[in-house]
């Protein structure tokens, strides 16, 4: 069990499937009270088979967004927030459309500055909390087609390093967490079963990573045994990366 996690509240976005959905699981396994948050109304039952709550939002939508996070931490502020939500893009740059690009900003990056701005407040009159932000190994090594994801990405790495500065002396961490290669629904039309096993074979591991490898580093972040650890962005890529 992950110290001191058991009896505090969590919220996890982009929760009704994949990554987000093993970290809110993980989460309620060690005891924390978590949220799961998503635009998908599936997240409903998801989070009552697990015994969580759920919040059905559209976080492109900031009043709405902000007025639903007030609400249901009134009284109770969360200890942890995984800002997973996120969209994929692969497009090639000259053909890249501005709205796709401005979508993937605003899922990937825009969406983050509205779920910290309204939880962060409340984790520092409380003395302190947990924020972990998901950005991705094509923050560091992307591939041709990823401009838009790979900025958005980027972009998500530098949010964190300045929330962890600005937050820090109030007791609040901050880390984004780059995942590698991990087959999931979000990524699995896009690639080919040759494109699989390159990737694979990138690793010494010999494996693409799984959600429960990403949420276990979450679970850890957010302990007690997590507390000197912020501003990172730290790889989960069994190897692909190591900068």
């Amino acid at each position: 069990m992950a110290a001191g996690l058991a009896g505090r509240r969590g919220l996890v976005t982009g929760a009704a499937r994949g990554i987000g959905r093993e970290i809110a699981g993980r989460l309620v396994s060690e005891g924390m009270a978590t949220t799961l948050l998503d635009i998908d109304p599936s997240v409903e039952a998801i989070a009552a088979e697990m015994g969580a709550t759920s919040l059905v939002v559209d976080l492109a939508d900031a009043e709405s967004t902000n007025r639903m996070l007030a609400e249901s931490s009134e009284g109770d502020p969360c200890w942890l927030l995984v800002n997973n939500a996120g969209v994929f893009s692969k497009t090639e740059l000259v053909e890249l459309d501005l709205a796709e690009w401005d979508r993937v900003q605003a899922v990937n990056v825009r969406s983050m500055v509205v779920t910290m701005q309204a939880l962060a407040p409340a984790m520092v009159a409380g003395g302190g909390g947990r924020i972990v932000n998901m950005a991705s190994m094509a923050a560091k090594r992307g591939t041709p087609g990823e401009a838009a994801y790979a900025a958005s990405k980027a972009a998500v790495v530098a949010l964190s390093r300045i929330a962890a500065m600005e937050l820090g002396p109030h007791g609040v961490t901050v880390n984004s967490i780059c995942p590698g290669y991990v087959l999931t629904e979000m990524g699995a039309d896009t690639r080919s079963e040759d494109q699989i096993a390159e990737w694979t074979a990138l690793s010494p591991l010999g494996r693409l990573g799984a959600p429960a490898d990403v949420a276990g580093v979450i679970a850890f972040l957010a302990s007690d045994d997590g507390a000197y650890l912020t501003g990172q962005a730290i790889n989960v890529t069994g190897g692909m990366c190591t900068w």
